[in-house]
């Protein structure tokens, strides 16, 4: 008998890109996350780096953004469910609550029938900081 959980065991590749997930700023991509380790040292591949990250987003560690026209970025967040708004332009993020959205959402599914319902939600715009620069 197979249990269908994933078992994610903890190498010293994974601990590594924990690591560097816990100190990098805000939403990062894989490749971003793979040169900070290369540049520090650490022999771990970037197929090694996209598995692990996609074992932490599976076992809900990290939040994963999934931009328009761009490749999924990870952070480390906090715990329980929240939303982004995110900086177009230097890719600062803000963990924000929406409970008119966790409304609407389980009003829609329910709606439709649907139960077990989940979401993300991203919002993009421009910080002050750039929005400053701009001006």
């Amino acid at each position: 008998m197979t249990d269908e959980t994933t078992v994610v065991r903890n190498t010293k590749q994974r601990s590594a890109v924990s690591a560097a997930l816990a100190e990098a700023e805000g939403f990062n991509s894989a490749q971003d996350l793979h040169a900070m380790l290369r540049d520090r040292g650490e022999r771990v591949g970037l197929t090694t780096v996209y598995r692990t990250l996609q074992g932490l987003a599976d076992a809900g560690e990290i939040d994963v953004m999934r931009p328009p026209g761009g490749e999924h970025l990870y952070r480390r967040c906090s715990q329980g469910h929240h939303h982004h708004l995110v900086c177009r332009s230097c890719g600062r993020a803000v963990e924000v609550e929406g409970p008119a959205v966790e409304t609407w959402a389980e009003k829609v599914a329910g709606k439709h029938g649907y139960v077990d319902v989940s979401h993300t939600m991203e919002i993009f715009g421009t910080c002050p900081e750039c929005a400053a620069k701009r001006s």
